[in-house]
């Protein structure tokens, strides 16, 4: 199986992982070049703020980095749009629980505090939004190309997909078979 097999070039779905990926990509390559035109040193730890959020050299390049990663993978867009943002997402969220337990501590070398903890938590929902939306949910649409890769059996038109539902999701009263 071939990821570019999964979601055709053309699907609506390509747009939302690239336009997440290009915001927070563009949204960290700012924080990035802040921190670059503050000088910083690489290893500073004396709490040095831009945007709100305490940086050093260290953190500008990773952010540098991490946004042309996020820009890159939006010019691709699809599969490889997605994965990257998912991946990316999982990744801030890592670091953020990661640098929860090393804010005052000499380990402490991105100069971390309590708000790049909650930015980094923020920041890795956002991303990992934009790389599940459509691809990951208990109730895809059969017309859905993940749906179709997961479920090869099966038609697309399933005939319990096409009875009208509720707003809250529920099939319409009106067309549930009598007994």
């Amino acid at each position: 199986m071939n990821l570019r097999d999964e979601l055709p070039v053309d699907h609506p779905l390509s747009r939302v992982y690239r336009i997440g990926a290009a915001l927070c990509g563009l949204l960290l390559l700012l924080f990035g070049c802040l921190g670059f035109a503050g000088s910083l040193s690489s290893f500073d730890t004396a709490g040095q703020q831009i945007a709100g959020l305490s940086t050093n050299g260290l953190l500008s390049t990773i952010s540098v980095v991490v946004g042309l990663l996020l820009f890159v993978a939006a010019l691709i867009g699809g599969n490889v749009a997605s994965t990257v943002n998912i991946v990316v997402g999982v990744l801030f969220v890592l670091s953020g629980f990661v640098h929860l337990f090393l804010i005052g501590r000499p380990a402490n070398l991105l100069d971390f505090g309590m708000s790049n903890v909650i930015f980094s938590f923020l920041m890795g929902l956002l991303i990992m939004t934009f790389g599940m939306y459509g691809r990951v949910s208990g109730g895809l649409p059969h017309d859905n190309p993940y749906w179709q890769q997961r479920h090869p059996g099966r038609p697309a038109a399933d005939p319990a997909a096409a009875r009208p539902r509720t707003a809250s999701g529920a099939l319409a009263k009106a067309q549930l078979p009598r007994r």
